[in-house]
């Protein structure tokens, strides 16, 4: 299974809302930040500071600021102190912060042991991204109870539309690892993860709609689900949409095209001997048209 790690700022939402309702007034520093005003929200954030030294959010906003380098200068240790600090008054998005730093040993020391107390600590108080990142580090295991946990930590992950975890769980349910093998849960879980913008959940659904495994067989519709992920950069997607193209199958034949996103495949290191020997006949006209097309879809990305 290839996933990788999600930080809990994703588009801000959780932390965001979370405090605009928690509070009467608006809550100017995160509605900065999710505005893009990022010197507005550090002004913002440490104003509340300056009232009220426990303002656990506001050492967390703080904390992502450096960490991303948003309108001031990037400092991964200054970061670690605003989320050491959040963190000691029990806020989760900063546990989770300091659970991924550790496991990379960005701003601290990295330390294994200590990214799971963290990220454990975040979990248990019901944040999602650390509930994912958890779940990552339990997917290594071999251990039936690991994995078994894996796939609950994933769901909560999930259900709160993260589309990595979507994506994870959906493969555990096709693999069956962790939970009961259920190809037409592991559809439902990719089709939530392509529609919360997932190129590889698309490509995942796409490969369950051509196979007809899990959900009613639909050439159609998996070949617009490979062009989503392919116009995406994603290899594979442009692979299967190629072969399609190629073969006429769910979409109407045209090697022309099939030429094209097969040049963007192989460009990234992804070789098909057949589809080399299928587009074999084009024209030199052809295949310079076909250079053309994929030079233009490589710039538009």
């Amino acid at each position: 299974m290839r996933v990788s790690r999600v930080s809990w700022l994703v588009g801000a939402a959780f932390l965001g809302a979370s405090v605009v309702t928690a509070q009467a007034a608006p809550d100017l520093a995160y509605g900065a930040y999710q505005r893009g005003h990022y010197l507005a929200a550090f002004r913002e954030a440490t104003l509340r500071l300056e009232k009220n030294k426990n303002d656990a959010a506001a050492m967390t906003l703080l904390g992502e600021l450096y960490n991303q380098g948003l309108g001031i200068p990037l400092s991964p240790e200054k970061a670690a102190d605003w989320y050491r600090l959040a963190a000691g008054r029990g806020d989760a998005h900063a546990l989770a912060s300091l659970g991924l730093m550790a496991l990379d040993g960005r701003g601290i020391k990295k330390d294994r042991d200590q990214a799971k107390a963290w990220l454990e600590q975040a979990a248990a108080k019901g944040e999602p991204v650390a509930s994912y990142n958890l779940a990552l580090l339990l997917l290594s295991s071999s251990l039936d109870a690991d994995l078994r946990r894996a796939a609950d930590l994933l769901r909560k992950a999930a259900d709160a539309e993260i589309p990595d975890a979507q994506h994870a769980l959906g493969v555990l349910y096709l693999k069956g690892r962790g939970v009961e093998r259920d190809a037409g849960e592991a559809a439902l879980l990719f089709e939530r993860a392509a529609k919360n913008g997932s190129s590889v959940g698309e490509v995942e659904y796409a490969i369950l709609l051509f196979n007809g495994e899990g959900v009613t067989r639909n050439e159609s519709r998996a070949a617009r689900y490979f062009r989503r992920a392919a116009a995406k950069g994603n290899a594979i997607a442009q692979n299967r949409l190629a072969r399609m193209l190629a073969t006429g199958r769910g979409v109407p034949q045209n090697k022309i095209d099939a030429a094209a996103w097969h040049l963007l495949s192989v460009a990234q290191g992804f070789n098909d001997p057949w589809l080399d020997d299928a587009l074999k006949d084009l024209t030199a006209d052809e295949r310079t048209r076909a250079e053309r097309v994929a030079a233009e879809r490589l710039g538009m990305r």
